[in-house]
């Protein structure tokens, strides 16, 4: 995608959530940034826990209303875009982050298998994304829906 269409695209779609956080009477700042390798909208406002809710829940539903509003009026298919309100997903990034380092950390020295909790699917890319780096450490996701969770292999070489 050209950087004209990506501007076009991520202005209409900070637009869209500013029409959407409007209807729910929420008054917010937005703005582009970037959480990993993905786009974000990044939203602070005092209403945060209104939109995040528990274990970030209504964060995540958010997250697909909002793409999916941004993708029709955009047409834009499959818009790669992350929502996060106040740092929340950016500090939830860095937290699974750490979270399957150490784990990584575990298998190398108990030279057994170390099996995360479930994770959504964003959550278990940032974990395979982050141990990729790690030549002797293998990743794979188990379980079927909400159960689905990542498991951390020793690579034997």
């Amino acid at each position: 995608m050209e950087e004209t269409q990506v501007t076009t695209t991520n202005s209409k779609a900070i637009e869209c959530a500013r029409e959407f956080l409007a209807v729910m009477n929420i008054n917010a700042r937005i703005e582009e940034g970037v959480i990993g390798d993905s786009n974000a909208l990044l939203i602070r406002t005092d209403d945060a826990g209104l939109l995040i809710g528990e274990n970030g829940d209504n964060l995540q539903a958010l997250n697909y209303i909002l793409r999916r509003v941004i993708e029709r009026k955009t047409g834009t298919p499959e818009a790669q875009l992350m929502i996060d309100v106040n740092d929340y997903q950016r500090r939830r990034f860095d937290d699974l982050r750490d979270k399957a380092r150490m784990g990584a950390q575990r298998v190398r020295y108990f030279k057994k298998e170390v099996t995360l909790e479930p994770m959504t699917a964003f959550e278990r890319r940032i974990v395979h994304m982050a141990l990729q780096e790690y030549p002797d450490i293998a990743t794979e996701s188990e379980g079927q829906g909400p159960t689905r969770c990542v498991v951390i292999k020793l690579l034997v070489i």
